[in-house]
């Protein structure tokens, strides 16, 4: 059985967020004035444990998922992590086990992951410019400490790298250039991504997006750019390759041209709340089916019952109203 929600996409990816806890307080995602030393993250006993998990990434790739990314929080804050991967790669059907990090803990983790079956990771990274990149993590953290992390993952087998860097107006999309420069020729792959009104936390504005077509041509500028079709349907990065073959980059442009179309996402945040879209205002609470001793059939029917009603599409509904909405944080599903 593959449900098709109401507007006819599939369910073939799984976002799952294992923690709501980052070591970093990235100011577009967990500023320190909201997530200070007060702020109550969920305790253990709210958290799905892994074999619920495990449990419920059966239950979804029964339903059509082949794709399953960790995320958080940052994942790897989570302990026995390695321990997950290795039970999420014995679950059939699964064809891509990925991982998104801030990649701070990939030189203690990574080879570890990579025995565990994990195919790959994305590492966050916003600027190449040390001052602008310890301003948005806002944690102390270093440009050198992550391009370690990428460097471990790299040597365990986990490369090529794709590295997200979310783009905002005058805080750091003076070093886009830079930050594809970096990575030319080294056949790691920079998404570039609007600064989207994820949560209610991130002080969002519309005139600090920075339109995909403005990156693009910025970068195309300085290293000229070609069109690269797709891997597959529900893919979110545009694709765009260096014309003297030294690798590509992606946009994610969620503001100036929703994909809402092709989304075939669902997340599932650490508390085990399925949220059916990254802008949603609320979940479904699938640890209390979990826990109730409800049977597979009866979990993967209501999983089915949930996507085949999900008629979400709100970046195709965005205006200037829309931010004032109560939405789930990113830090919470993971983005």
């Amino acid at each position: 059985m593959e449900p098709r929600d109401t507007r006819n996409r599939p369910l073939r990816d799984l976002r799952i967020s294992v923690t709501d806890r980052c070591n970093l307080r990235c100011r577009y995602c967990m500023p320190r004035e909201r997530f200070g030393p007060d702020h109550a993250f969920l305790p253990r006993p709210d958290l799905l444990t892994y074999e619920e998990i495990v449990r419920l990434a059966r239950v979804f790739t029964g339903l059509g998922v082949r794709k399953i990314r960790l995320t958080g929080g940052e994942p790897l804050v989570r302990r026995d992590l390695p321990d997950l991967v290795a039970a999420l790669a014995a679950v059939p059907g699964i064809e891509d086990l990925a991982l998104t990090t801030n990649g701070i803990l990939l030189p203690v983790f990574a080879a570890d992951l990579a025995r565990a079956g994990l195919h790959r990771v994305t590492v966050s990274l916003d600027s190449v410019d040390e001052a602008v990149f310890t301003a948005m993590n806002d944690s102390g953290a270093s440009v050198a400490r992550v391009r370690e992390g990428i460097d471990a993952a790299v040597a365990a087998g986990l490369g090529p790298v794709k590295i997200n860097a979310v783009v905002q107006r005058g805080v750091n999309d003076a070093g886009i250039v830079d930050l594809a420069a970096a990575f030319r020729g080294t056949g790691h792959v920079v998404r570039f991504i609007e600064f989207m009104d994820v949560g209610t936390t991130n002080g969002w504005r519309l005139d600090q997006v920075v339109p995909g077509d403005e990156i693009l041509r910025r970068i195309h500028d300085a290293f000229p750019l070609e069109p690269v079709p797709a891997e597959r349907p529900g893919d979110v990065a545009t694709r765009y390759r260096y014309r003297d073959g030294q690798g590509e980059i992606g946009l994610i442009t969620s503001v100036t041209r929703p994909f809402c179309g092709n989304c075939s996402r669902a997340r599932l945040g650490p508390d085990g709340r399925l949220f059916l879209c990254l802008f949603a205002a609320a979940g479904h609470d699938l640890r209390a089916l979990v826990r109730s001793g409800i049977d597979d059939a009866g979990l993967t029917d209501a999983v089915a019952r949930l996507w085949s009603a999900r008629a979400d599409r709100y970046s195709e509904v965005r205006t200037a109203g829309t931010p004032d909405l109560p939405r789930v944080e990113m830090s919470f599903i993971g983005g």
